[in-house]
């Protein structure tokens, strides 16, 4: 913008004219603001903002001139600009659209009508049968061309959702069993019934607590990484880089991550009910005394095969949900770091609250069946 020799700023009122002068920047805005505070400006007349004498404006200094004309028009005035620069006409004009932009949207927000939640609720679940749709397509063909599949990808997603997890998973497993096995010998004690100990741990780890466990810890670990790489990918309109290239999203970003997670999870679970097993077994002999052997020979009786299997199989449903609740709220990312902090919270909320429907759908069923 055009620059004069600078000269202090000054802002006065001669009859129905607002005099501008001097340099109106940043430096200047102390002096301007103790001009406004003296100057009494007219009550419900028409002013001119006289704008030929301004040696030099920023954006700080046209903030301060709208804050004048708000200020009168609030009192029922008017002030119309007169003989500004183009430049600075340009820059008041900016400022002046952004201040009531801001305004207005404090002003006149309001809470969205209870029909139009329920619409975008249907919208949306609609959105998200429709990606579940496409991750599924995209699996298929993954499994009958398994040479277009990159693999490398798979494997590096397996190493960090699943070795790294290894640590977490397994101190949080150990203590669940030490809790689990705490609890129920305080009441077995009361009945002498102290070696069903085992049949306590084991039938409610290893068919249940387990698999639900390591989901849920899956969820916060992975889940949200998953949301957040592929939303920071959104923001950085790298997804739309790839749909113009004609690679899709889907078999590039959510493709590995769903196979590696559905590979990974039944291991995971495993090692949980070992490391489970484990810590009910040190309470066990801490508590009432039995020995290790005694506690897995009492295992092997009380627990079959359909039992382990029950646990295991769930894990694969589990990782399924987690991976494509993350992915999706990924691509829901919209334009600001905002949106990223907020998916990524609702992909780890929603994709908890599916898991454990899932898994009471699970009890249901198999409760109907008699396994």
């Amino acid at each position: 913008m055009p620059e004069k020799q600078a000269s202090p700023a000054a802002l006065f009122v001669n009859a129905d004219a607002l005099n501008c002068s001097g340099s109106w920047t940043v430096g200047s805005l102390s002096t301007l603001r103790d001009s406004m505070d003296r100057m009494a400006l007219p009550q419900g007349r028409e002013l001119v903002a006289d704008g030929s004498a301004i040696d030099a404006m920023d954006s700080a200094g046209a903030w301060l001139l709208v804050q004048v004309r708000q200020n009168i028009e609030a009192a029922g005035g008017q002030l119309t600009l007169q003989s500004f620069e183009p430049a600075y006409q340009q820059l008041l004009e900016f400022v002046d659209s952004e201040a009531a932009g801001s305004g207005s949207a404090l002003v006149h927000r309001k809470p969205p009508a209870l029909l139009d939640r329920v619409s975008a609720i249907g919208a949306d679940l609609i959105n998200f049968l429709a990606f579940i749709g496409e991750a599924v397509l995209s699996l298929l063909r993954a499994l009958l061309h398994p040479g277009r599949t990159r693999w490398q990808e798979v494997l590096d997603d397996v190493y960090q959702t699943g070795i790294k997890a290894l640590p977490i998973v397994g101190l949080l497993s150990f203590l669940m069993g030490v809790v689990i096995a705490y609890q129920g010998a305080v009441q077995l004690k009361l009945y002498g019934a102290n070696i069903y100990i085992a049949d306590l741990v084991g039938y409610s780890m290893l068919r249940e607590l387990a698999p639900l466990l390591t989901a849920i810890l899956i969820c916060g670990r992975t889940g949200s990484a998953y949301a957040a790489k592929i939303g920071t990918m959104q923001v950085r309109e790298e997804v739309a880089a790839l749909q113009t290239i004609g690679i899709s999203p889907i078999d590039l970003l959510v493709l590995p991550k769903l196979l590696s997670l559905i590979i990974v999870m039944p291991l995971i679970t495993i090692y949980a009910d070992i490391l489970a097993v484990f810590g009910g077994m040190v309470m066990s002999n801490a508590q009432l005394g039995i020995g290790f052997n005694a506690f897995i020979e009492r295992l092997e009786e009380a627990i079959d095969y359909t039992t382990f299997m029950i646990g295991v199989g769930k894990a694969p449903v589990f990782a399924a949900i987690i991976a494509i609740v993350g992915c999706y709220q990924g691509f829901k990312v919209e334009g600001s770091a905002e949106s990223v902090g907020l998916h990524t919270t609702v992909s780890v909320v929603q994709s908890i609250f599916l898991v454990i429907i899932v898994d009471a759908m699970f009890s249901v069923m198999f409760s109907l069946m008699g396994i």
